[in-house]
């Protein structure tokens, strides 16, 4: 019997579509800014894992906090994204064919393993984002290291762009997260999600509607 938190995962046919724009996208930094966090995961993931048996080399997933990686090894919306990021939790490398995937976080004491892989055999890395407005320099550190915060002085946007400036391929997974015009990154939208419903004063809204355009 199928779990209950996957009686909703992708359609076969949803996550070939969502994987063929991307390997059909050129630009080499794209950023998934809709709803759907779980569901945006397993389809960069898929497109990762596929480039990865084709351009063999080192990948890297950089997901904000241990929390939320644990999340997406549960929630991901296909069998095969969970079984690999549970994989890949402990010791946060793993081999698969001749690529060697890497995790790490959004705190640079989680970048020990990805920082000793020559940058030249990276070839690619999807970043996640939570949804919660902090800042790089305010996400919490692992006890051991030092009680100085070392990304006090480090850019906002660290996290990202500390890849973009020499990893030929991005992923950014992040909602209602404006990136700053030192980053143009390429949006990119999959038809089959649709926006989701708000409720206001007991109505319900779709987010399609522009309430702008109503005249008093």
């Amino acid at each position: 019997m199928r779990g209950r938190g996957f009686s909703k995962d992708l359609s076969k046919e949803d996550l070939y579509e969502s994987v063929k724009t991307l390997v059909e996208t050129e630009e080499e930094h794209i950023h998934l800014d809709q709803q759907k966090l779980f569901t945006l995961f397993s389809v960069a993931f898929q497109y990762l894992l596929f480039k990865s048996t084709k351009e063999p080399g080192a990948y890297i997933l950089r997901i904000e906090d241990s929390a939320l990686a644990e999340k997406l090894a549960k929630k991901s919306k296909d069998p095969s994204t969970r079984r690999f990021v549970q994989s890949l939790l402990l010791p946060r490398k793993l081999k698969y064919q001749k690529s060697t995937f890497f995790l790490d976080f959004f705190h640079i004491g989680s970048w020990s393993l990805t920082s000793d892989v020559p940058r030249e055999k990276i070839k690619g890395a999807i970043i996640v984002k939570n949804t919660s407005g902090r800042p790089m320099t305010e996400i919490e550190m692992d006890e051991e290291e030092s009680e100085e915060n070392p990304m006090a002085h480090l850019p906002k946007d660290y996290f990202l762009t500390s890849l973009t400036e020499f990893v030929p391929k991005t992923i950014t997974i992040a909602y209602e997260w404006e990136e700053g015009e030192h980053l143009p990154l390429k949006r990119v939208q999959f038809p089959f999600i649709k926006k989701e419903k708000e409720r206001v004063a007991g109505l319900t809204l779709s987010r399609d509607i522009d309430l702008e355009k109503f005249e008093d």
